[in-house]
């Protein structure tokens, strides 16, 4: 589990960085469903310091208020899982 964390954490942090590079080209983007996905599926600590290091979507207040909560989330689940 913990290598699954570690991993799909390090990916949401790189689409971050990909995504503000893209942005800055004027490229095609990656999909901001992609990057909820992500977040959803255990990524938001690589998401949210993707966002505060790339300085991305940190103007998008779902963004900012809406991927801490999960992150929120993720943390009393893993509490929760470590201390059953």
């Amino acid at each position: 589990m913990y290598i699954y964390l570690v991993f799909i954490n390090f990916i949401g942090f790189l689409i971050m960085g990909i995504d503000k590079n893209k942005a800055r080209k004027g490229k095609w983007r990656i999909s901001e469903k992609i990057i909820w996905f992500f977040v959803f599926i255990g990524g938001a600590l690589g998401v949210y310091l993707g966002m505060r290091f790339f300085r991305h979507k940190t103007k998008h207040a779902k963004f900012v208020y809406g991927v801490p909560l999960v992150l929120l989330c993720e943390l009393i689940c893993l509490v929760f899982i470590y201390f059953r």
